[in-house]
C-alpha cells in the first residue's frame, strides 16, 4: 500500500473538514465533489467571519480587533483562521495563489508550532518503481543556515514517520563527507551534526548518487540504509531537483506540504491536477491526525 493509499484510508476513517478557499476554481470544484462523494473528507467553502476566528488570529498576532477583522476579509487568511478556530481541520490552497500568500495566511492566523526554527515544506515523491521519498525544502526557504537546515530535517523526519513509517535522512551536498570543501559543505556538515544531536538518522554531507545507490555508497564508505528523506542545501537545488525527477523520471510530486505550523496546511502547485488535489487533501488529513511532540532543543553553536 502506498503512502497515498494509507492516507486515503485514514482520511475516510476520520471524516475531517478541509477548507478549500479556491473551491470555485474548476479543478478544485471537481476535486471537492469527488472528495465528498468518496468519503475522504468534508470540503468546506469559506465561512463568514466569526468571533472564534477573530479570537484565534488575535491570539497569534496580538492585533486589535478592528485590524483583525480587516485581515479576515482576505480569503486565504479567513480560511487559515477557520482552521485556527477549529471550524476546519486543515487548509489546502495554492492553485490560484502563490506559495508566499499561503505561507503568509498560515503565519498570520495559525502560527508557528513550538520549538520550530523555521517553517518549511516538502513534496511527497512517488517514483515509477513504487519507491517513495520526501524532498525538502523545495518551495519555501531560499538559503537556510545550518540550524535552519537541521530544523527542516527534523520536521521532515516527523512527516516521513507519519507518511512512510520511517525516516532515514540524507543531507545532500556536492561533496560526500570530506571529498569536497567550501562554505556550503561546512553548512551541511554542521546541519547534519545538529540533526544527529536530536537523535535523527541522518548522513551528510552526501552526494545524491551515494545517497541513493548502495554500490556507490559502499565505495564512498557512507551509510548502510537507503534514505527516504532528501534534504536539499538550498531552494535552488530543491526546486530544480524535484522538478527534474518529476519531468525526466516520471515521478508524481504531491505538495508542497507546509511544515512547522500549529495546524496542517498544504500549498498546492498551481499545476496540480484533480487527482493531485484529492491526494493532497488526504495527506493533509493524515498529517493533522498525528500531532507531533516538539523536538528537543539543541545548541546551534
Amino acid at each position: 500500500m502506498t503512502a497515498i493509499d494509507r492516507a486515503l484510508e485514514k482520511a475516510r476513517a476520520l471524516a475531517s473538514r478541509i477548507v478549500l478557499p479556491e473551491i470555485s476554481e474548476e479543478r478544485m470544484s471537481k476535486a471537492a465533489r469527488r472528495i465528498r462523494a468518496e468519503g475522504i473528507a468534508e470540503p468546506l467553502e469559506l465561512a463568514d467571519v466569526t468571533p472564534a476566528q477573530v479570537a484565534a488570529v488575535r491570539s497569534v498576532r496580538g492585533a486589535k480587533e478592528a485590524l483583525v477583522r480587516r485581515m479576515l476579509q482576505r480569503p486565504l487568511i479567513r480560511a487559515a483562521a477557520m482552521v485556527a478556530a477549529e471550524e476546519a481541520d486543515g487548509l489546502v490552497a495554492g492553485v490560484e495563489n502563490p506559495t508566499r500568500r499561503v505561507v503568509e495566511a498560515a503565519s498570520i492566523a495559525i502560527g508557528i508550532a513550538p520549538s520550530i526554527e523555521i517553517p518549511s515544506s516538502f513534496f511527497l515523491m512517488a517514483m515509477p518503481d513504487g519507491s517513495e521519498f520526501l524532498f525538502a525544502d523545495c518551495a519555501l526557504n531560499v538559503a537556510p543556515d545550518a540550524a535552519q537546515l537541521a530544523g527542516i530535517a527534523t520536521a521532515s523526519a516527523r512527516s516521513a514517520e507519519i507518511l512512510l513509517g520511517r525516516a532515514s535522512i540524507a543531507m545532500l551536498s556536492f561533496s560526500t563527507l570530506t571529498s569536497g570543501a567550501g562554505a556550503s559543505v561546512d553548512r551541511v556538515k554542521a546541519a547534519t551534526e545538529l540533526a544527529e544531536k536530536r537523535g535523527l538518522s541522518a548522513v551528510g554531507p552526501i552526494q545524491a548518487d551515494a545517497a541513493l545507490n548502495p554500490e556507490i555508497a559502499k565505495i564512498k564508505g557512507v551509510g548502510d540504509e537507503r534514505p527516504n528523506v532528501l534534504i536539499f542545501p538550498d531552494l535552488d537545488a530543491g526546486n530544480i531537483g524535484y522538478k527534474l525527477v518529476q519531468e525526466l523520471a516520471g515521478a508524481r510530486a504531491i505538495g508542497p506540504f507546509l511544515q512547522g505550523f500549529n495546524k496542517p496546511v498544504c500549498d498546492l502547485s498551481r499545476g496540480a491536477s484533480v487527482d493531485d488535489i484529492i491526494a493532497a487533501v488526504a495527506v493533509t488529513v493524515a498529517l493533522g491526525s498525528n500531532p507531533a511532540s516538539p523536538p528537543p532543543s539543541i545548541d546551534s553553536e
